[in-house]
């Protein structure tokens, strides 16, 4: 029966041939697939290997740097550090020892009183002050003391007119100390070469000037009565 024949539907051969051509589609879309998979996993493994190396591997090349620059920057200060002392000392060590300064050793005049009796002798004082933060050795000595009187211009009195046997006396005073010498006066006038002067000092203001050495007071007022 030729017409039910030619409808039958394809043999067994053709049927494995399509099943394999089927097969072999599907095997080349995998193989394709597997491919693109391992190359993408690959490209990720790539570009993380170098941070994976750096993290995994403290000992690794970007870790190492680090040591020898810490070593470097702290061995410098302390290299530096034993140069810098020594300069510095010398250069401190004047300014640090404080000296006597002569011209902060300063003197004063003074009197017991202010106004004086009739025939009352007045009491004249020398003071020297050591106006340092350091002791200092000064001459105190009838050498370098002078006591002068005037009154206006009137030169009346000075204890170097008629001094004898004068001498020096070095004294050492501390920072801050006064050293004092008194010289009681007989209201009387003297001259140099401590010729005789009969008139003695009438009533009045007068003024007391000490010296000692090249210092010098200022002046105190006083009155005789």
């Amino acid at each position: 029966m030729p017409s039910n024949g030619s409808r039958r539907g394809p043999d067994a051969a053709t049927f494995r041939r399509r099943r394999l051509a089927a097969a072999l589609i599907v095997l080349v879309l995998v193989v394709a697939l597997l491919g693109g998979i391992i190359a993408v996993v690959t490209a990720v493994s790539g570009s993380q290997a170098p941070g994976s190396a750096a993290e995994e591997s403290p000992g690794g090349t970007g870790a190492a740097s680090a040591p020898p620059e810490a070593t470097a920057t702290t061995g410098q200060p302390s290299s530096s550090s034993p140069t810098a002392s020594p300069s510095a000392s010398p250069s401190a060590s004047p300014s640090a020892t404080p000296t006597c300064d002569p011209s902060r050793v300063t003197v004063e005049a003074a009197t017991d009183k202010a106004v004086y009796a009739p025939g009352e002798k007045p009491l004249l004082t020398l003071r020297v002050i050591n106006g340092n933060p350091v002791p200092c050795e000064v001459n105190v000595g009838t050498s370098q003391m002078e006591f002068i009187i005037t009154s206006g211009q009137d030169r009346v009195f000075s204890s170097k007119d008629c001094q004898v046997n004068p001498s020096d006396n070095k004294k050492r005073l501390v920072a801050g100390a006064t050293d004092s010498a008194n010289f009681p006066w007989n209201r009387n006038r003297s001259t140099p070469g401590c010729a005789t002067v009969k008139t003695p000092p009438r009533p009045g203001y007068y003024r007391l000037e000490t010296k000692l050495g090249d210092r010098t007071s200022g002046q105190t007022l006083f009155q005789l009565q």
